[in-house]
């Protein structure tokens, strides 16, 4: 994974330049229009619609205004477009605005179809743009704070989550309620899902004032390990209800939108008791704890988290995949819809755009945004991956692994459980990590003086091992293909396939690329008992294989082990 190439991006403008156009200024496009003129970004508004833009006066001074969105992509001033039209005109503009080297927000949906949003996460991947989804709920402060708790193992194993948005409201012809109302509540249980979409969806719902428009839905979704999720919405219903529950094994949460701010969301600890250990009683005396969240206006926030992205070059929380992600549920809803209710699986994930799957995160992981995780990479119970943190493709980080912000990871590294790696720190691909390993970048660490502008490095190169509860000190650079033993202190850099044992460590031997220590023939080669591949010291301290070259990586035939260690000692050496 190659660090040192720089992302290719368009110029950041100053918040004294406004350089957002907006599309679509109608029902939902008049509240980004406000929320992004509040945060100075706003340049112009677009609309085919001139009477819309004559309702844009006071307050707006100085917003250029435009039906022509040919003119808004050719103008070099605008460097972010959002979109707010008919959500069957997304995919086109959005597709648009990335060939034109904007960066883009579009209001959810993404587009009406996965494939569609998987082509406009290859484009905005491939061309370094920020594309982000205006998935609102995601910026809701009381979801932020429960997917906090959520993470936080403090609701215990999450059982299920139940979701109703329901009015006697706008009703719409153009798009049923479960493509209106859904996305929202689809976006927040999937991110409590570990970013992952249901194994199982299924839908059933009617059409009573439009035809063949669907005025109600009930959506299930069942997840692989048995966590559950059911949303009901309806535009056709006597009382208004915007509430979302989260039952976990040592507590439920409810997030009711409809409440003023302080009751907004409740926190019911400890809901049960168990006699004799094996029978569920409910706890009568609970108690119900009101959790202060701070009170700020969602919109404001996601307009504010997708004009940091651009100034930034961080990927949003809410970006293209996460948006294929709920089009592909959403899609599976609707076909089970159409079908009566019959069950529809998911089970065969997307590519991401970079190919390969979509990470995995566990619900009790936290990854913040800015994040980087490569595709296939896997983070694990309650790990923590910062923002800025570079994680590449094919990762796994243990159980309560942390990985900082200027911390980056190479392609298939292997982090094991309690494991935390420092800004400073730079693990090449295939590296291992064992257990409990300390990996430190002060020398002289004293809690009364900060040194973390001066963090020292240590570099892992390709294919090293470091062994369970070994140290390195600051600014060690280990080989490649090195090999530190358990319990190991390394307080000196260690050549390629170097063998280092005890503390302070010394070098022991060489070790081939299969993890085996090696000894010479008469004839002074070395060769590997596993896979036969022979290694020359060329010269003093300084060893290399004779069959693969270094910068390559092994044969897919060599990269499945047979034997265990023990059996190569009776097996003789490798033919």
């Amino acid at each position: 994974m190659n660090f040192s190439a720089p992302v290719k991006t368009p110029p950041v403008p100053t918040p004294a330049q406004p350089a957002l156009a907006l599309v679509g200024c109608g029902y939902w496009g008049r509240n980004l229009a406000r929320n992004f003129q509040a945060l100075g970004a706003l340049h112009t508004l677009c609309d085919m619609n001139e009477s819309l833009l004559d309702g844009f006066d006071s307050g707006y001074e100085g917003v250029k205004k435009c039906t022509d969105v040919d003119r808004v992509l050719a103008d070099p001033a605008i460097r972010q477009i959002a979109i707010a039209s008919p959500a069957s005109t997304h995919f086109s503009l959005a597709q648009a605005a990335l060939a034109a080297g904007k960066d883009v927000f579009v209001e959810k949906p993404l587009c009406l179809e996965p494939e569609q949003g998987l082509l406009l996460a290859q484009e905005s991947s491939r061309k370094g743009l920020i594309l982000m989804v205006g998935h609102l709920l995601q910026y809701h402060p009381c979801i932020g704070a429960l997917q906090a708790l959520v993470a936080s193992g403090e609701l215990g194993r999450l059982f299920y989550v139940t979701s109703n948005r329901l009015h006697l409201g706008r009703i719409r012809r153009e798009e049923n309620a479960l493509w209106s109302f859904a996305p929202h509540d689809i976006s927040v249980i999937l991110s409590l899902a570990g970013h992952r979409v249901p194994d199982w969806v299924q839908c059933t719902g009617d059409c009573y004032l439009t035809p063949g428009v669907h005025d109600t839905t009930l959506t299930s979704l069942r997840f692989v390990g048995g966590f559950r999720a059911h949303i009901y919405v309806s535009w056709l219903n006597p009382f208004k209800e915007q509430k979302l529950t989260v039952v976990g094994s040592q507590g439920m949460v409810v997030f009711d939108d409809t409440q003023p701010w302080e009751s907004k969301l409740r926190l019911h600890r400890h809901y049960l008791t168990w006699e004799r250990g094996e029978l569920p009683v409910p706890n009568t005396t609970r108690n119900c704890e009101y959790l202060k969240v701070e009170e700020v206006e969602p919109l404001s926030n996601e307009c504010r988290h997708f004009l940091d992205c651009c100034a930034t070059r961080t990927p949003p929380r809410t970006d293209a995949m996460e948006g294929v992600r709920v089009l592909r549920v959403l899609e599976a809803a609707q076909k089970s819809l159409l079908d009566e209710g019959t069950p529809t699986s998911l089970s065969a994930a997307p590519a991401h755009p970079t190919g390969g799957p979509s990470p995995y995160i566990h619900p009790s992981a936290v990854v913040d945004p800015g994040a980087t995780l490569g595709p296939g990479s896997k983070v694990w119970h309650f790990a923590h991956v910062c923002q800025g943190a570079v994680i590449g493709e094919r990762c796994i980080l243990g159980q309560n692994t942390f990985v900082a912000g200027g911390a980056r990871l190479g392609n298939n590294v292997k982090v094991q459980n309690n494991v935390a790696v420092y800004s400073g720190v730079t693990i090449e691909d295939d590296v291992f990590l064992g257990p409990s390993c300390v990996l430190t970048n002060v020398t002289n660490p004293r809690s009364q003086v900060n040194r973390q502008s001066i963090y020292e490095r240590i570099v892992i190169r390709r294919g090293a091992t470091v062994g369970a509860n070994a140290t390195l000190v600051p600014g060690v650079i280990l080989g490649r293909y090195s090999f530190v033993a358990a319990g190991a202190v390394v307080t000196r850099s260690a050549p390629d396939y170097a063998f280092l044992v005890g503390a302070p460590a010394r070098q022991k031997g060489w070790m081939s690329r299969h993890g085996h220590l090696l000894k010479p023939d008469p004839d002074g080669i070395l060769r590997c008992p596993e896979s036969g591949l022979r290694y020359q010291e060329a010269q003093p301290g300084r060893l290399h294989c004779l069959d693969l070259d270094e910068e390559a990586p092994l044969p897919e035939s060599m990269r499945l082990g047979r034997l265990a260690y023990d059996d190569f000692k009776s097996a003789g050496p490798a033919t």
